[in-house]
């Protein structure tokens, strides 16, 4: 009888695998999240101004949804997949103990400051100063949790999200391609958003601006 491979053997190449989606998901989130840093960067000018500013708020701020559930879903995995116990997940590590805790209201306030901002161009006119003030709360809020998220993961994000576009390292970890289509496609959607909200911003213009 011929002798049998030691166990190892036979796991490492789904072992490199496992290694190998874990260093995707760190890519994948760290490029979307140099992508939505200047996304946010463009929309914070266009609050310095809203009122004649206000088309490119919405837009920019429509383009924001589809990378941002994008950023959601590949955090979110990697939150899952660490408290599943999955090895390679458990031996990458958790974030920080506080980032571990800002995590969450991150994602809870973002979807705040989204859909309240969404909300203002459908409510009736009646409804619009509330759920103004409550854009404008979460925002705050958003603003000062999100400060601390940046500064907490700005050294890894600016480390990591060059690595796809340059050939060694591209090489190194497959999927590449794919992880940047996922970014393209999410930001195409973003402005097929913006552009159908557009008329929108009409009425809630008049609204408030008078105009």
């Amino acid at each position: 009888m011929a002798p049998t491979s030691p166990p190892r053997y036979r796991r490492a190449p789904a072992a490199r695998r496992a290694s190998s989606g874990v260093a995707s998901n760190e890519r994948l989130t760290a490029t979307n999240a140099a992508v939505l840093l200047v996304l946010l960067a463009v929309e914070g000018f266009t609050i310095l101004s809203i009122g004649p500013l206000l088309k490119p708020h919405v837009f920019i701020g429509m383009l924001l949804v589809p990378p941002v559930a994008l950023k959601i879903g590949s955090t979110g995995y990697r939150f899952v997949r660490y408290y599943l116990g999955a090895p390679p997940y458990r031996e990458k590590g958790p974030p920080h103990p506080l980032l571990r805790l800002l995590g969450p209201l991150v994602v809870v306030l973002t979807l705040a400051v989204l859909s309240t901002g969404i909300a203002l161009l459908f409510v009736g006119a009646g409804a619009r100063s509330s759920v103004l003030f409550l854009h404008k709360a979460s925002f705050v809020l958003w603003f000062g949790v999100m400060a601390l998220h940046v500064l907490g993961h700005v050294l890894e994000t600016a480390r990591i999200a060059p690595l796809d576009l340059y050939g060694r390292t591209r090489r190194q970890v497959s999927g590449a391609g794919l992880r940047q289509w996922s970014i393209a496609v999410s930001l195409a959607l973003g402005v097929l958003l913006g552009l159908l909200m557009l008329p929108k911003v009409g009425p809630y213009a008049a609204t408030f601006f008078g105009h």
